[in-house]
């Protein structure tokens, strides 16, 4: 079974796309370059309900009139084989995704998934193209391309983190110590009751911090200890940290500065991912979570502040949109990576 393009573009499908993150996989979704969204899917009993009747929509920006009105399916393999869909994006719950994806993967469907189910096997990988686009490779572990495989994208929090880190690495971490502020959204809906969040704040999140330990391991391949303390915080949209660094080699302000103004990514030609992946903002009020941005490029970026030294240690602050780069962003970006390898590829396949 080929990607079918319908009109030049690729047909898509998103699992799981009444909550919160399938929400804005719809919104990324509905006016995208090269995806076409041909077929939504929800739970059982809203199968064959029109999407505006069954979702409690939650994002600032409205519901995209190409969506409100498609009706949703159950998932479905063979449906997707009849409508051509190769690619789905998945925002099922991590106990759905256990048993969904792996059959969706043997039957020939390219997973690209925002679920922790898979994350930590270790033939899946846990890719940021910016970061560490050769772990593409390991969808061939998978059996692809005689099968289909399952890619993810990391946790909110760690995505951060790790977009910033990534051209840090040429100056040696030791060791790490990192708090995160994490917003509501990051919940899911309905999440978390409003008489545990309003006005307080809660300084235990279950499984983050385990989860940041082990995905910034396997995405940097980082031997450095870290330590890390997630609190949760009463802001709908924005996941800020506040980092402590302590460095191998010597460095200064500017070094870090100029580091991150020349990490580029050079597969921009994929229409989500931007150029300048991290932006350093010089006022010292920011970044705040109340500035996460949800158009493009500026969702997609990691934005830092705060830099500070003491002695062979680098302080900063970040902020990450978690729904957009942290979640649907993330997973869309890897898709576009996935087509953009596969189409150079074919390409120089051509040329021999």
């Amino acid at each position: 079974m080929k990607i079918k393009r319908n009109n030049g573009k690729i047909d898509v499908a998103v699992l799981g796309a009444t909550g919160v993150v399938g929400q804005v996989f719809l919104h990324m979704l509905s006016h995208h370059k090269w995806f076409e969204l041909s077929m939504i899917t929800g739970s059982e009993v809203r199968a064959n309900k029109t999407y505006c009747n069954e979702v409690r929509w939650v994002l600032p920006e409205p519901i995209p009139e190409p969506v409100k009105d498609i009706k949703l399916d159950k998932i479905d393999i063979n449906l997707l084989k009849e409508k051509g869909i190769r690619i789905v994006f998945s925002a099922l719950p991590a106990d759905i995704a256990r048993s969904v994806e792996p059959e969706l993967r043997e039957n020939g469907i390219y997973v690209f998934s925002n679920a922790s189910a898979m994350r930590y096997e270790s033939h899946v990988p846990i890719l940021i193209p910016e970061v560490n686009p050769g772990a593409l490779e390991n969808i061939k572990q998978q059996g692809f391309p005689t099968k289909g495989f399952v890619v993810t994208n990391a946790n909110c929090s760690t995505t951060g983190l790790a977009v910033v880190l990534a051209p840090l690495k040429t100056f040696g971490i030791k060791e790490m110590f990192v708090s995160t502020y994490q917003s509501v959204s990051g919940a899911g809906y309905p999440g978390l009751p409003a008489m545990d969040i309003m006005g307080n704040t809660i300084p235990y999140i279950q499984k983050e911090e385990e989860k940041m330990k082990v995905e910034l391991k396997k995405i940097l391949q980082l031997d450095a200890a870290v330590y890390p303390h997630c609190v949760r915080i009463p802001v709908l949209f924005g996941h800020l940290e506040t980092v402590w660094i302590h460095i191998e080699k010597p460095v200064e302000k500017e070094d870090i500065l100029e580091t991150w103004r020349s990490f580029k990514f050079q597969g921009s030609q994929c229409p989500t991912l931007p150029e300048q992946p991290v932006v350093y903002m010089d006022d010292e009020r920011f970044p705040q979570p109340k500035m996460s941005f949800w158009g493009l490029p500026a969702g997609m970026q990691v934005f830092t502040g705060r830099l500070r030294k003491e002695e062979d240690k680098i302080g900063f602050t970040l902020l990450v949109n978690n729904l957009v780069r942290g979640a649907a962003g993330g997973s869309i970006a890897n898709a576009e990576f996935f087509i953009s390898r596969q189409e150079r590829e074919g390409r120089e396949e051509k040329k021999v």
